[in-house]
């Protein structure tokens, strides 16, 4: 009998398999529903079976994928509802975040305005890296929730943001609404800057409801013909 999977490396091809797999859902390479086949993801990987198992178990409790009894696993689903749900959370934790580290003289300003002139300078090229953009303002929006000091706001806001950006990138926006974006990222810094709770507050408040209006515009032009659904938005 192999002992394969028995190996001192088992918990590292554990974290390897999970956050390979968790790269491909939260990219988008695997879609909502798709089912996540423990032989074939083992093949892709290079690995056993045992440690796609228990990275897909990790995926379940994350919320990033569902366990159908006698079924197997698939990604998980989000409606526009779930999305309208969830963005409602993100304004207010975010927005609040924000205004907590322009409270804190130690957030690193420079560190953000560099942050901003990158992804400025990225969005203006004739064929943007969105890839690489979006790693930037996720450093972008991370840095401000860790300068607000609030650990419990840090760990709630991580587990919410990663379930939109399944399908929020940057390659869905158009040019005005991406111009729009990296225009918020700079009147945070000065907001933050100024020490102004209220000015960063309110500007992250806008800019989280322009990204759900684009992921609105999205949806609907990537729905089915004949199904309809209600629009909704962020609460107020």
């Amino acid at each position: 009998m192999s002992t394969r999977e028995e190996t001192p490396t088992g918990n590292l091809s554990t974290d390897v398999a999970y956050q390979s797999i968790r790269a491909k859902i939260l990219s988008g390479e695997l879609g909502g529903g798709e089912w996540l086949r423990e032989s074939d993801l083992a093949s892709q990987l290079g690995v056993s079976r045992t440690p796609v198992r228990e990275a897909l178990g990790r995926l379940v409790a994350d919320g990033l994928a569902r366990h159908e009894p006698n079924r197997g696993v698939r990604v998980e689903e989000w409606t526009p509802k779930d999305l309208n749900e969830i963005y409602d959370l993100r304004v207010l934790l975010e927005s609040h975040g924000t205004a907590l580290a322009a409270l804190n003289p130690a957030t690193d300003v420079i560190w953000l305005e560099q942050l901003a002139s990158e992804m400025s300078l990225i969005s203006e090229q004739r064929h943007p890296d969105f890839g690489r953009l979006t790693e930037l303002n996720n450093s972008f929006h991370s840095t401000l929730i860790e300068s607000s000091g609030n650990e419990r706001l840090k760990a709630v806001v991580e587990s919410i943001v990663q379930v939109p950006l399944v399908r929020q990138t940057f390659a869905r926006y158009n040019q005005a609404e991406l111009a729009l974006s990296m225009g918020h990222h700079h009147e945070m810094v000065r907001a933050v800057e100024a020490g102004d709770p209220q000015w960063a507050e309110a500007v992250m408040r806008a800019h989280l409801r322009a990204g759900w209006s684009a992921m609105q515009r999205f949806l609907i032009a990537s729905r089915p013909k004949g199904r309809a659904e209600g629009r909704g938005g962020p609460a107020t």
